[in-house]
């Protein structure tokens, strides 16, 4: 039993709307063990090891569930058995996960097992934890060999995961302010491994680290931490403090506990969570001692007078108080019966109590601070405490450390009120908690003493939303309606965009539209992430990685997100839902890679777009896969984009005052008309729009009809769609590799990145439409890692509307030979008709590029499909044509041995007969190539050059 292969999906996949975690398990042997034959024994070390299994319902949706599952019958396979522990040992951890789903994966004992998890890293280990339990658990004689570390224990590795889980899962103060945030529909995004936490997006969002927020100053921070400058805060204006007195020696805090009077308590000078503090000392050698305590955390000690009464935790929030809770030390009660160590095991037995922050309470710990506690009460962990005697294991009442929690909140006297929120107002914090020690709280510190021993920026929450006694308190609210008023805005509008061919030029349009618009748009697409038109980081950015980046600049407030297939199949999308969510189209592209291999899997993939769109799905009315998706969003609206003003369907949807994009035949031309609530919108004409070529692109007619359709339903107004579309053109630096045109050779240069069929045979058709004088002249090629049917189809595309073809390659070969991709291509367009004589077979980019370029003759068109973008612009952009044609003809004729033209195949260049250099090898000077050196496989490449 082993993982073949494990996903971690960060939001909407294919399994889920949430993160899961997918693992291809193979089984082996134990495909023929499911739990039914392994029988009671193994069923019920499981639920021994796990006993919240025992709530999992499973498909019967009732506590017991999955256990009946588990025995009745054949009973079911381990590879689901491992889902539901993977799934228990995260809620044993602290997290609510409950999702889970295992199917068979096509082989025999491979399964798919999908679970949810809270946080990447304790998800994986919960799965790997899981088969290690498992696996341990079985008979010895079918158990995995090396499956079990000798001398593993699981209580132990029990523990090391939670622990493991809490050092990396969000605190419970964060986690409280994450639900809040949710509670209001506030986005949010984790920015650390620890606990800074950017709740909204763009230029809405706040920050908070913990319970410290963006909005708390500096200043008051630093002041906190420095207890005796709050000490004189606080008592210059009145407010009760005790005496302090800073000391750097043991002799210096025994001098000042002197002069105070005992007893005293000595702590950190800049601690925190109750570490280093000792209290009521009332020797010299208790006070040296509790110094060298103290000074393990901090440079320098406070001792301070030592105030009777009980440990209160008062917070504040924007000025106001809003919880109070009584503090009490972990502690046992004698039974005059039972040993310390033995009340100790006893109090842990309660099921509120966990490791660290894993439950309400923590578990107590008979550790150092303990015995020392025991010690000054003449006590020993074998000692048997009287009747009612209540034996203290800690000095300070830190949950985290065992303590207890009783609310107050209803009961705290008005001047305690007051009190509590001018020492926070006094220190200048927004969020602030206040230490208090008073004999009884519903009395005034003015008729019966007490004090305020600290006040704490970033006090914890944990106390006041799951105290041990008492109301539970949503403290986390206050603060969340501090830092977004109500109406405040905290979402920016998100476009995503998804579909095989056109994406990135419509995703391009939309952003310049709404730059036009006044917005500042953050941008992800295939060559990078743009900020307000600035590419911020270069590379194909279309994932979910990308999609937080923009989301989480301050710049921005719209978010246009190029959604491609591969970040859905790999981690799933960067964002939970979206306004507009549009789909293209579905065309043959890289199936069969990642289980992905018929149109109609591959829409299933696209379709997770529209799936999470909430207020719009626009959709390719004229792509019937695409239009089959209108079934399974909820999004409020359904806009259909179609270049046929016939559609049957889209007539009626307009009929029933429902939302279209058409395109319409008019005296002028065409006219890209938008329908919405009975309304006839006529847009823009084709023709105006620089990118379509006055209309004859009519991919990008399509394109822009998407960008006004997703720019419409996210509110833009009419004038700036227009203007959007009129001044976007498809120059390469504004759309690269999109339909670029460079008319400054004697012959015109048509560039694309297309690399799929269908983008082949629109740029192919767009050739035809256009005015050209001479020949159309064609670089074609294919990415190594497409099948060869995909290699043929891209081939057959082109066929029979060029007048020569120059076959390539891409640089990354994808695991075929140097010259495999341009040879399947040359055959495919003989078979297709093509004379061997209009084929040549050059592999290397650079030089293909080169060889087109010298063919070029006044009037004629090159298309050039390539593949390194800038380096191939660049190319085309340098070129000197003079004197090329010449060239290029002489070159033919004087190095093409017989066997590569005529019958029996194409002109090759570049590379020999078996793929290596050879005597009919291109001279490179002939075709202006020099420089050029060769690489292990014996083919000629061109160094690039300095950007």
């Amino acid at each position: 039993m082993r993982i073949l292969d494990r996903s971690v999906y960060v939001g909407p996949s294919l399994y889920a709307r949430f993160p899961v975690i997918r693992l291809e398990l193979e089984l082996g042997e134990l495909e023929a063990w499911p739990t039914g034959r392994l029988g009671g024994g193994f069923i019920e070390a499981l639920a021994a090891a796990l006993p919240g299994l025992a709530e999992h319902g499973c498909s019967y949706r009732e506590p017991g569930g999955f256990f009946r599952r588990m025995r009745e019958g054949e009973g079911t396979w381990l590879g689901h058995v491992l889902e539901h522990v993977a799934i228990e040992l995260q809620n044993i951890a602290g997290e609510a996960v409950t999702f889970g789903k295992t199917r068979s994966a096509g082989p025999a004992g491979v399964y798919t097992v999908v679970y949810e998890y809270a946080q990447r890293d304790e998800g994986i280990a919960a799965g790997e934890l899981g088969l290690k339990l498992l696996s341990s658990l079985l008979p010895e004689a079918i158990r995995p060999k090396d499956s079990v570390p000798e001398g593993w224990s699981w209580p132990e590795a029990r523990d090391q995961f939670i622990r493991f889980a809490q050092r990396r899962a969000l605190g419970p103060s964060t986690m409280s302010l994450v639900r809040a945030a949710e509670a209001r529909g506030i986005p949010w995004l984790r920015l650390n491994d620890q606990s800074l936490v950017q709740l909204g997006h763009g230029k809405f969002q706040q920050r908070i680290q913990a319970t410290v927020t963006g909005r708390t100053p500096h200043i008051s921070v630093e002041l906190a931490s420095d207890k005796e400058e709050t000490n004189k805060i606080l008592a210059g204006l009145g407010l009760p403090v005790p005496k302090q007195e800073l000391v750097q020696s043991d002799t210096a805090a025994v001098r000042a506990a002197r002069r105070m009077g005992f007893p005293v308590v000595t702590k950190p000078y800049n601690g925190n969570h109750g570490r280093g503090i000792s209290i009521r000392l009332t020797s010299d050698e208790q006070v040296a001692h509790g110094f060298n305590v103290a000074r393990e955390h901090s440079r320098s000690v406070i001792v301070e007078t030592f105030l009777e009464g009980d440990d209160h935790r008062l917070l504040v929030v924007n000025g106001e108080l809003v919880a109070a809770t009584r503090r009490t030390p972990g502690h046992v009660l004698g039974d005059a019966e039972h040993t310390v160590e033995e009340l100790i095991e006893i109090v842990n037995q309660d099921p509120r109590r966990g490791v660290g922050h894993e439950k309400v309470l923590t578990r107590l710990e008979l550790d150092a601070q303990a015995l020392a506690m025991l010690e000054r009460a003449q006590l020993t962990p074998q000692s048997v405490p009287a009747q009612g005697q209540m034996v203290y294991l800690r000095s300070t009442a830190n949950l985290s450390t065992g303590g207890t929690a009783t609310d107050v909140t209803d009961v705290i006297h008005p001047d305690n009120r007051e009190m509590a929120e001018r020492a926070v107002r006094a220190i200048g914090l927004d969020v602030g908690g206040v230490d208090f020690l008073s004999k009884n709280i519903t009395e005034s510190y003015r008729r019966i003493g007490g004090g305020i021993c600290e006040v704490n920026a970033a006090p914890g929450f944990r106390m006041h939303v799951a105290p041990s006694e008492g109301t539970a308190r949503d403290v986390a609210a206050p603060v969340i309606d501090m830092l977004f008023p109500p109406a405040a805005p905290s979402r920016v509008p998100i476009a995503a965009i998804t579909g095989t061919n056109g994406k990135t030029t419509t995703a391009r349009m939309l952003a310049h539209i709404a730059k036009m618009a006044g917005y500042t748009p953050g941008l992800t697409t295939t060559d990078g992430v743009y900020i307000d038109g600035q590419r911020t980081v270069p590379g194909d950015m279309t994932g979910p990685v990308s999609a937080r980046m923009v989301l989480a600049d301050p710049q921005i407030d719209l978010a246009v997100l190029e959604t491609a297939r591969g970040g859905l199949l790999r981690a799933g999308m960067g964002v939970n839902e979206v306004d507009v969510g549009a789909v293209i189209n579905v065309q043959p592209d890289h199936l069969g890679l990642k289980g992905i291999d018929t149109l109609e899997q591959l829409a299933e993939v696209k379709r997770i777009v529209v799936e999470v769109a909430t207020d719009c799905a626009v959709l390719n009315a004229d792509d019937a896969l695409v239009m089959k998706m209108s079934g399974y969003t909820e999004a409020k609206h359904i806009c259909y984009v179609t270049m046929n003003p016939q559609h049957a369907l889209v007539r009626e949807h307009i009929r029933a005052g429902a939302r279209a994009c058409a395109l319409e035949a008019g005296v002028n031309g065409q006219m890209i008309t938008l329908y919405d609530r009975g309304g006839h919108i006529p847009l823009l004409w084709t023709h105006l729009i620089p990118a379509t070529l006055e209309g004859r692109a009519t991919h990008n007619v399509q394109n822009a009809m998407f960008a006004a359709a997703i720019a419409f339903s996210l509110g833009m107004k009419l004038d700036a769609i227009r203007q959007g579309l009129r001044t976007f053109d498809s120059t390469f630096f504004q759309a690269p590799g999109r339909m670029n045109v460079f008319n400054e050779h004697p012959f015109k240069v048509l560039f694309d990145y297309g690399h799929n069929a269908h983008a082949v045979g629109v740029m192919a058709d767009l050739a035809q439409r256009l005015d050209v004088q001479g020949r159309r002249i064609v670089v074609l090629a294919g990415p190594g890692d497409r099948r060869d049917e995909d290699l043929i189809a891209i081939a057959r595309a082109a066929a029979g509307r060029f007048d020569h073809y120059i076959c390539r390659r891409d640089d990354g070969l994808r695991e075929r030979a140097a010259d495999e991709v341009p040879r399947i291509q040359a055959a495919a367009l003989r078979e297709a008709g093509v004379a061997a004589t209009a084929i040549s077979v050059i592999p290397d980019e650079q030089q293909a590029i080169d060889a087109a370029l010298h063919m070029g003759q006044p009037g004629d068109l090159l298309l050039v499909f390539a593949d390194q973008l800038t380096r191939s612009w660049k190319q085309i952009t340098k070129f000197k044509p003079a004197g090329a044609a010449a060239r290029l003809q002489s070159h033919e004729a004087r190095t093409a041995p017989p066997h590569t033209r005529g019958e029996d195949g194409p002109f090759v260049a570049g590379v020999g007969a078996d793929g290596g250099g050879g005597a009919h090898e291109a001279a490179p000077s002939a075709l202006g190539l020099e420089g050029l050196i060769r690489d292990e496989r014996g083919v000629r490449f061109a160094p690039e050059a300095d950007d």
